[in-house]
């Protein structure tokens, strides 16, 4: 692995290595302040036509793990050098490497290069450049949906993927042009859990190029539920008076809505009513009769109510009893 300085190259020839064997260049980490594009020239090449191997470029983030290659190349691709473009949009004061990777195929023959490689102070014109993307908050069990924005020519006929931190990538849902020089994509994780809770990142191929967005947040929140069960502060034969005794909860808040759910132990129905106090009354209920009562606590966002907590199981005075 060599770190490039002004006038680096890269050839590889395939039948000095093994079938899987790699080598790696790797630009200097670097900062985008302003857009910019990293150009570069490139050559699979072999005598008889056979595949020397597959050129890899992989974009680390801030010295955090290698995800899956943004670009790649296999097979031969001809005696001339071929261009391509990176367009790398990970902000300040995040910073980010590019790293070249040449693979050894099992044919063993010819040669993998790089050479050329220059970063230009404008946008690239083959290549799309992404727009920030955002975080995406959702309750655990809805679906999340990435959209990201790009501006370069119509990429209709490129790759389009969303790409994980550990190297999942997701594919595309729908696509549609905004105007002539911008395009959307859209991304849907189906019913997510915490352990969909990770760094994404947009990424479009062709054989000119690749764009890259920077690396985006989805936060998989739990709806709330109550770690204890209400506690019964009075009782009569026809109400029940209970504290909510929801403080403590498992999941995450804020908590915008509370609410008591309750039923007769021995029968089907159940009743929900809305809380704005912490103690609430029961009423018109029927006289020793016992009742099963819980609490439902709600955060923002759709799916944002968890389950309902412990019971408390209790029973009202027989009639003609007082408190």
């Amino acid at each position: 692995m060599y770190n490039v300085i002004s006038g680096s190259y890269m050839i590889v020839d395939s039948s000095d290595h093994d079938p899987g064997e790699k080598a790696r260049l790797q630009l200097p980490t670097m900062k985008e302040n302003d857009t910019h594009c990293i150009d570069f020239s490139y050559l699979l090449y072999s005598q008889k036509g056979l595949n020397p191997g597959t050129l890899n470029i992989l974009v680390r983030v801030n010295k955090g793990p290698l995800a899956n290659p943004i670009w790649n190349v296999t097979g031969f691709t001809g005696r001339d050098w071929l261009r391509a473009e990176l367009a790398v949009s990970t902000f300040w004061p995040n910073e980010y490497q590019v790293i070249f990777e040449a693979e050894v195929s099992g044919g063993r023959s010819g040669y993998i290069a790089i050479d050329d490689i220059q970063v230009l102070s404008y946008p690239c014109d083959k290549s799309p450049h992404f727009l920030r993307l955002g975080d995406v908050e959702v309750n655990a069990g809805q679906n999340a949906t990435f959209q990201c924005i790009a501006t370069g020519r119509d990429a209709v006929h490129n790759k389009l993927w969303l790409q994980r931190r550990n190297g999942e990538d997701i594919p595309v849902a729908q696509t549609k042009n905004i105007n002539h020089r911008r395009f959307a994509a859209s991304f849907r994780l189906q019913e997510v859990t915490k352990t969909d809770q990770d760094l994404y990142r947009c990424v479009t191929q062709s054989e000119r190029g690749s764009g890259v967005s920077n690396f985006a947040q989805l936060i998989v929140r739990e709806p709330p539920r109550p770690i204890a069960p209400p506690q019964l502060l009075g009782v009569g034969p026809t109400y029940l008076l209970i504290q909510l005794n929801a403080n403590s909860i498992i999941g995450d808040g804020p908590i915008i809505l509370k609410e008591v759910e309750y039923r007769m132990t021995s029968g089907s129905w159940t009743e929900t009513h809305a809380v704005n106090a912490p103690t609430y009354k029961l009423w018109h209920l029927d006289p020793d009769t016992e009742y099963e009562i819980r609490v439902l606590l709600t955060r923002p966002g759709e799916g944002g109510t968890g389950l309902p907590g412990p019971p408390l199981i209790t029973r009202t005075k027989c009639a003609g009893k007082t408190e």
